[in-house]
């Protein structure tokens, strides 16, 4: 592509894009990385751009792959799009305008996550079970499920259902 003169600026574009799209949360250093050569790309011109985009291509070739960021919010978006919404739960609620909010029950029950050991409490976000986001075992993305069976697993231990 650069030798047949394609805008440095376009390589870059796609190299930030795949970051997101196909390493995703698998590692989220891929996109700090492409959009790091991005800039760097802006500034410092051809002909040092090429090693910068060398670098970002490695770097995103040899990352571990997860499109479950991408695929989570398409389905989310597709949701939306078909009228599939869900209300927001009341403890959820925007609880600023105090009378008001009390009369309809605003933020009554709201537990705050960061006074509970780990930082977090079983409380629904979201009515209906419906998940967008189930990460893979793949790269630090695999932590993140741990974590996420790790807080189902609490949930199922007090009679939650996820």
């Amino acid at each position: 592509m650069l030798y047949a003169g394609e805008d440095i600026r376009f390589i870059a574009r796609r190299i930030v894009i795949a970051a997101s799209e196909d390493i995703g949360m698998a590692d989220s250093n891929a996109l700090r990385v492409a959009v790091a050569a991005q800039q760097a790309v802006e500034f410092i011109g051809m002909p040092e751009a090429r090693i910068i985009l060398a670098h970002a291509t490695i770097y995103n070739a040899t990352a571990p792959k997860s499109n479950r960021a991408y695929t989570g919010i398409d389905a989310a978006l597709e949701d939306v799009k078909n009228g599939r919404t869900l209300p927001v739960p009341k403890h959820l609620r925007d609880a600023h305008h105090k009378k008001a909010a009390k009369e309809f029950g605003h933020g009554e029950g709201y537990l705050y996550p960061h006074n509970y050991e780990g930082g977090f409490v079983p409380q629904r976000c979201l009515e209906g079970g419906k998940l967008y986001y189930d990460p893979t075992p793949n790269g630090l993305e695999g932590r993140i499920k741990e974590r996420l069976d790790h807080w189902r697993k609490l949930w199922e231990e007090q009679g939650q259902q996820v």
